[in-house]
């Protein structure tokens, strides 16, 4: 049973015989996620939980250039106060951790570019298919002069261990596909982007054959296992990052397109 697409036009989700597909679809900003899309997908997952009928779900990006490279920076203009600067990290907390604890498997189709946010939201999911092409991570220390969410920095030292989480950001660098594969961000390469949306069909219509229940299980498991920072541990960490002047510094050099001038205050 097939159900209707549903758009905001920015976020696209379909259900075709219980798999479930959100695209974001903002290929033009190489699909960087506005506040909107986010709360979008947090519904989605929401909706999947109360359906039964949906077996798996696949999150990949429009175009063959980037997944997604995290939230909209023009968005961030509008913060003035340490409130915006918490209530932005608690959104992007309540989301991802919507997105996390969906009951079905959930795999990440990434071509391109998976950056900021857009690596957070890959952390988030159970399995990450990329293309040859593909290249993950943080740059941050480089753009903007903020900080990940103490959920997000939990997830990734999850996946690769607290060293290679600081050689990451540190050096605000992109793992390639090779590196990414053997490190755990990846859990399988194809060679291009036609593969990789097939490989993902595939993958998710074998996940939806199994066991639920086994699934569900053994997912939620895992992620008992792995303890998650709280925001209120890292308040102190994201005010001192948000409420700089470094942070403003860098916002307006990515939006202006000059490279940023660190103050280290």
């Amino acid at each position: 049973m097939n159900a209707p697409t549903t758009a905001n036009e920015d976020l696209l989700y379909s259900v075709t015989d219980g798999i479930a597909r959100i695209t974001f679809n903002r290929p033009q900003a190489r699909n960087a996620l506005t506040f909107a899309m986010y709360e979008r997908m947090a519904e989605i997952c929401h909706e999947i939980n109360a359906d039964r009928s949906i077996k798996a779900l696949i999150l990949t990006g429009a175009g063959d250039k980037a997944f997604a490279s995290g939230t909209d920076i023009s968005q961030f203009r509008a913060f003035k106060t340490a409130q915006d600067a918490l209530d932005y990290e608690a959104r992007i907390d309540r989301v991802l951790g919507t997105l996390e604890q969906c009951r079905v498997p959930v795999i990440a189709a990434i071509a391109g570019a998976c950056t900021g946010g857009g690596a957070g939201i890959a952390a988030c999911c159970d399995l990450r298919i990329g293309t040859e092409t593909t290249r993950i991570g943080f740059p941050i220390a480089r753009t903007l002069g903020n900080c990940l969410s103490m959920s997000n920095i939990s997830r990734v030292v999850s996946l690769v261990g607290p060293a290679r989480t600081k050689d990451m950001i540190f050096k605000a660098r992109l793992v390639e596909a090779p590196e990414a594969l053997a490190l755990g961000l990846l859990t399988e390469v194809v060679p291009d982007v036609e593969t990789l949306q097939r490989r993902a069909d595939e993958t998710a219509r074998l996940v939806a054959s199994h066991a639920p229940l086994t699934l569900e299980a053994t997912k939620e498991a895992v992620r008992r296992i792995r303890r998650t920072l709280s925001r209120e541990e890292g308040e102190d960490l994201i005010l001192k990052a948000y409420m700089s002047e470094d942070f403003r510094e860098g916002m307006d050099a990515f939006l202006n397109k000059r490279t940023p001038n660190w103050k280290g205050r």
